[in-house]
C-alpha cells in the first residue's frame, strides 16, 4: 500500500515546513530537523529549497512505507494506513514495533488500537499539545473520520 495524498497532507499539517534547519523542540539538541520533519543527515545551520522539501518527505515516506507494511500483519483500509503512516513517520517504525498499538492492531482490534493513538502525546516526559493534536487526529482517520 502507498500513502495517499490525504496521509501526506496530515503529516505534512503537523510536521510544518522549516527551510532552515532546528533542533529538537523537545531537547533542544539532537536531532536536527528540517523540511517536513527530515532528520536523517541534518545538523545546524542547514537551509533547503521547497523543493527539496517536497523530495526530502517523499524519501522519508518511500523509507517508511516498506517498514509500515512489514509491520502491520492484518489488513488496512487506506485511512488506517494514512494514520500509521503519519505515526511512524514521527516517531519511527522501532516505537511502532514495539508498541501496544501494533500488537491490539495484530490481533484484530482495530478499536483497541485507535485507542492507543493517544497514548503517544509526550516527548521530553511532558505532555505536548502538538502531539496530543496529531495523535487525534491520527486516530481520527484511522477510524475513518477524516
Amino acid at each position: 500500500m502507498r500513502t495517499s495524498e490525504k496521509g501526506i497532507l496530515l503529516i505534512k499539517s503537523f510536521e510544518g515546513l522549516s527551510l532552515v534547519s532546528y533542533p529538537d523542540p523537545g531537547t533542544g539538541a539532537d536531532p536536527w530537523t528540517i523540511g517536513y520533519g527530515t532528520t536523517r543527515g541534518i545538523g545546524p545551520g542547514m537551509s533547503i529549497t521547497n523543493e527539496q522539501a517536497e523530495r526530502m518527505l517523499m524519501n522519508d515516506i518511500a523509507r517508511f512505507e516498506p517498514e509500515l507494511d512489514r509491520l502491520a500483519k492484518v489488513p488496512l483500509s487506506q485511512n488506517q494506513w494514512d494514520a500509521l503512516m503519519s505515526f511512524t513517520y514521527n516517531l519511527g517504525a522501532a516505537n511502532l514495533g514495539s508498541s501496544t498499538l501494533l500488537k491490539r492492531l495484530n490481533a484484530g482490534d482495530y478499536a483497541g488500537a485507535a485507542e492507543q493513538f493517544p497514548r503517544w502525546n509526550k516527548a521530553g516526559g511532558q505532555v505536548l499539545a502538538g502531539l496530543t493534536k496529531r495523535r487525534a487526529a491520527e486516530r481520527q482517520m484511522f477510524l475513518g473520520a477524516a
